[in-house]
């Protein structure tokens, strides 16, 4: 019976996935009335005129690109002077805390009550719609699903206004239902990393495990330790275990590792990408890692081409102006009050019927330091290269310029954390070296008889070594990640 209502359940979210599918740009336009009538009320609405636009032409017009400098202002109103009615209609209740800018060690994103149940929620349906579509033998709803949530605990800062995390928020307002179904909001609200760790462990050994939600590096700590502390294999504990539905970080360099520690052919890996700003994609089918963008999820989306991302006043592309193959930066209008949002993210479309899409890195996520324009799509590559070729297998790693001073080349350099040494570190460098060639001929040109950028250098580093680190600045766990390109 469980079983014929979730895939009753299923088929009637999928049906809203395929509507937007079948109808994107119309979707979308829809969406820009929605926010452009419940903002027009607003301070920033009556500041941009929301209620003289008229179409989505207009609205590039009127409303600037904004970064995350340009809306603090806003957010102070909020946040400080305790107002509402600034950024949205309704009251602005939780802030998510996201890795910070110059200026700030935090930014803080508005969250609404729309957002959270017409965003994040119904994406997270559609997501499993999704899954359960390309999966026809799911039964993920018949047990337990672990779930790795956020580190920051749920703050009250006066006024009603809470800050957390985009996962604890989450988690915090989940339907009683979807709470059910998954680890207890007592273990996954825990502040403290290590305590988690094993209030996890002591939960999951017990449990009819069928699938996990995490960011990859994290989980695969807790699994270990689970591991470690049972003396069990993970499909002994959980033999009904069937998916893990991962976002946060690339999946490319833990594929081995999740393998190894759940040795199971008809285990499901399934690409999320659900940031702080809002729930974007997901993996459509089970053969392609490229992902479905969420049209109806109450986000207007435009792009920034690469050319532009650092122009004054950067021109910004609506979805059907897109062409696949292109780097673009997303722009966002939600209805948490974000208006025309660089949220930093940089996306190429592999298909426009449907909307598909693979994540490339982030506008300030790179290396151009010699010209080269290295973004993190051409490193995961590299690497995924090279440790097929010597055998390795990569935990973390972090990479950034070195010059040598004025008379010579500079390179890159490569801190790598093996969970598996490669067999062959020289073979590793060349493999690297020569497939970023193959991915970036920026790159290769630099590269030419090493007159502007000599070959890499890459540093193993002990294990441990990057969560140690992490652990140092207060960034254990959660959607807290290493930092993967640095342009110094």
């Amino acid at each position: 019976m469980i079983r014929s209502i979730a895939h009753k359940f299923f088929s009637f979210k999928y049906r809203e996935v395929d509507n937007f599918i079948q109808n994107p740009v119309k979707v979308q336009e829809n969406i820009l009335r929605y926010l452009l009538k419940s903002g027009s009320n607003t301070f920033i609405g009556a500041e941009f005129g929301f209620d003289s636009i008229k179409n989505k032409d207009d609205y590039r017009k009127k409303v600037p690109v904004f970064e995350y400098e340009d809306l603090r202002p806003y957010l102070d109103k909020i946040l400080i002077e305790k107002k509402q009615n600034i950024l949205w209609n309704k009251p602005v209740e939780w802030f998510a805390m996201s890795s910070g800018t110059t200026q700030d060690k935090s930014k803080y994103i508005p969250v609404t009550r729309e957002s959270l149940t017409g965003g994040h929620y119904k994406c997270g349906e559609q997501m499993l719609a999704i899954y359960a579509k390309a999966n026809k033998n799911a039964g993920f709803f018949l047990g337990k699903t672990l779930v790795l949530g956020g580190s920051k605990q749920i703050n009250n800062i006066g006024d009603g206004i809470f800050t957390g995390d985009i996962s604890a928020i989450l988690i915090k307002n989940l339907y009683f239902w979807a709470k059910m179904s998954r680890t207890p909001e007592r273990i996954s609200l825990l502040p403290d990393w290590e305590t988690k760790l094993q209030a996890l462990t002591d939960y999951a050994v017990k449990k009819d495990i069928r699938a996990f939600m995490g960011v990859p590096s994290w989980l695969l700590v807790l699994l270990k330790k689970i591991k470690e502390d049972t003396g069990k294999e993970l499909t002994d504990l959980w033999p009904n275990l069937e998916a893990f539905f991962h976002g946060g970080v690339s999946f490319t360099p833990f594929v081995e590792q999740y393998k190894k520690i759940i040795p199971k052919d008809d285990m499901w890996y399934w690409e999320t990408y659900n940031a702080s700003e809002g729930f974007f994609g997901v993996q459509l089918e089970e053969k392609s890692k490229d992902m479905l963008l969420m049209l109806d999820s109450n986000i207007y989306y435009e792009f920034v081409p690469m050319e532009e991302w650092d122009s004054e006043n950067p021109k910004a592309l609506t979805l059907e102006e897109v062409v696949t193959g292109q780097n673009y930066a997303i722009l966002i209008s939600t209805n948490g009050g974000l208006w025309r949002y660089m949220i930093g993210d940089t996306i190429e479309f592999t298909s426009t019927h449907p909307y598909l899409f693979k994540i490339t890195g982030r506008t300030k996520s790179f290396i151009n330091a010699f010209g080269e324009e290295l973004i993190i799509d051409n490193a995961e590559k590299a690497l995924g290269e090279a440790c097929k070729i010597t055998g390795a297998q990569i935990s973390e790693y972090t990479a950034a310029p070195i010059y040598f001073g004025d008379n010579s080349a500079g390179a890159h350099q490569w801190l790598i954390e093996f969970e598996v040494e490669p067999a062959d570190l020289d073979l590793f460098i060349r493999t690297l070296d020569d497939s970023l060639k193959k991915v970036n001929s920026d790159y290769e040109a630099k590269r030419s008889y090493d007159l502007s950028l000599q070959a890499p250098r890459v540093e193993p580093v002990p294990k441990g070594t990057f969560h140690n680190w992490l652990k140092s600045i207060g960034k254990s766990g959660g959607q807290n990640k290493v930092p993967r390109l640095s342009n110094n």
